[in-house]
């Protein structure tokens, strides 16, 4: 299996349709990147709810899973499981980041998930980001639509443990939900591992990859 390091890592943009979805489905490559490139710029945008205890709750535990970034944080007011209903602000929320922004590393949900939200938001970040590495994070729930990773991140005990405990810590209204506890987390990131050769990763999706054995006449090297 070959290893990819990033080459230059020095922007990451972070896409969820709901508060807890980046740091579930990422939240470990969240903190093993922000603590190997200590001051990379992380903007995260979230498409529903602004104005409460959600918006709250994602503001402290993205700033906990971002140890040592410069962070900037957008929580729209969308209304949850109506996104697809309201495309027109989504995407222009999504080409005003593009007009601002050039980032190495696009983190966003898998394009396959069934939720509505999340696969309205998927579906438009190739519309804007079309030229960028995207990874799309899987979140375990109801819907039984997970598919199988083709990235995989490997992850030690302490950075998994780490992870849950934010995850506790900072999402205290979700406790309730049936797919949120350790064991879900716990469970996912071992099956991950084993596909990897690790005792646990995260998995994510990649739609389009270049590789290059040495960087192209004319043109900047690539993130990774």
């Amino acid at each position: 299996m070959l290893n990819l390091l990033p080459e230059r890592l020095d922007r990451i943009l972070l896409l969820g349709a709901h508060c807890d979805d980046i740091p579930i489905g990422a939240g470990g490559m969240l903190l093993e990147l922000c603590r190997a490139y200590p001051g990379v710029q992380v903007t995260a945008l979230v498409l529903t709810g602004a104005g409460s205890l959600r918006e709250e709750e994602e503001r402290a535990a993205l700033a906990a899973f971002t140890p040592g970034a410069h962070l900037d944080v957008v929580v729209m007011d969308l209304p949850d499981g109506r996104v697809p209903q309201h495309w027109e602000r989504a995407k222009m929320a999504l080409e005003d980041l593009r007009s601002r922004s050039e980032p190495d590393l696009v983190i966003g949900p898998s394009p396959h998930d069934a939720h509505q939200d999340h696969r309205t938001l998927s579906q438009m970040i190739p519309t804007a980001f079309r030229d960028h590495l995207t990874l799309g994070y899987e979140i375990l729930k109801w819907e039984g639509d997970l598919a199988q990773p083709t990235v995989f991140l490997p992850l030690s005990e302490p950075v998994l443990t780490e992870k849950i405990a934010k995850l506790n810590e900072h999402y205290g209204s979700q406790r309730d939900r049936t797919w949120f506890d350790d064991e879900t987390f716990r469970g996912l990131a071992r099956v991950r591992g084993v596909q990897c050769h690790a005792r646990y990763a995260e998995g994510f999706h990649v739609q389009k990859l270049t590789l290059s054995a040495a960087p192209m006449v004319g043109s900047e090297p690539s993130g990774f």
